[in-house]
């Protein structure tokens, strides 16, 4: 009987563990150090950009990583992908992402990130991936994992009406030829998105509607209107602003199945 009720309990510890979520937040811009404590009352993990986020000319976050770590901070390491514009051929993508992924490595070693640490490429464009973005893609991701680290994608975990209703994070799988690829998905429309809220547990990313999805973005700043305009919770100035700050702080709101999605941890 003991034996039966130390299975049982074994058994639901798994299962307890298995539906654990955990809220995070991403930004462009660095919070500051003053501003890691309050937030991580509301956030487990943090976005960390390893280059320029999409729009910037400098990147506020480098330098910061032992700082968000001492704050109980895990991570969502980013890289910053290439435009199609940018592309040109499927020659010179495949270099790029080569490049890409180098500089992906070496920025984050620099800022002290361990071995296998998850890095994701951000695709900031959407749809069916034409075969310049694939190539770029996947040469980033052969590049990232020959080097020891794992490596994530960033995109579209929405229908593109425009295109056939191609799902960017299906493209992606369906042609990756078995490559291990982590999955951060976005889906700010409401439903299945709650809008700008910050739950102690959050839906599991598999709600996004991507069942392979290991981290979903379910709120974005500022609030996408043609997306996510049925979402009613957005404050005033059409951000999801961070709460606990004096000032407002707009950030992306995210749901993972761990505290530490990147494993960026120190180990």
């Amino acid at each position: 009987m003991l034996v039966q009720l130390v299975m049982t309990a074994v058994l639901l510890s798994g299962v307890l563990a298995e539906g654990q979520t955990y809220l995070g937040f991403d930004s462009n811009t660095y919070p500051g150090d003053a501003n890691l404590n309050a937030l991580h009352q509301s956030f487990s993990y943090a976005g960390y950009w390893l280059n320029n986020p999409p729009g910037e000319n400098a990147n506020s976050w480098v330098g910061h990583r032992a700082a968000v770590e001492s704050a109980g901070f895990g991570f969502l390491v980013l890289f910053n992908g290439r435009l199609y514009a940018q592309l040109k051929t499927v020659a010179n993508a495949t270099r790029l992402g080569r490049s890409d992924a180098a500089s992906a490595v070496a920025s984050a070693r620099r800022e002290a990130f361990p071995h296998a640490t998850i890095i994701f490429l951000d695709q900031e464009q959407g749809g069916r991936m034409l075969p310049e973005q694939k190539a770029y893609i996947y040469a980033w991701v052969d590049g990232v994992t020959a080097a020891g680290f794992r490596a994530g994608v960033y995109c579209s975990g929405m229908a593109a009406a425009a295109d056939g209703n191609v799902v960017t994070a299906q493209d992606i799988r369906e042609h990756a030829g078995g490559r291990d690829i982590t999955y951060w998905v976005t889906n700010d429309a409401c439903p299945p998105a709650p809008g700008c809220a910050f739950p102690q547990k959050p839906a599991s990313a598999t709600q996004s509607g991507i069942a392979f999805a290991e981290v979903w973005q379910f709120a974005q700043s500022p609030q996408r209107k043609d997306l996510a305009g049925r979402c009613t919770n957005y404050s005033r100035d059409g951000n999801c602003n961070a709460p606990g700050i004096g000032s407002a702080f707009p950030v992306d709101v995210n749901s993972a199945s761990s505290a530490d999605p990147s494993h960026g941890g120190s180990h």
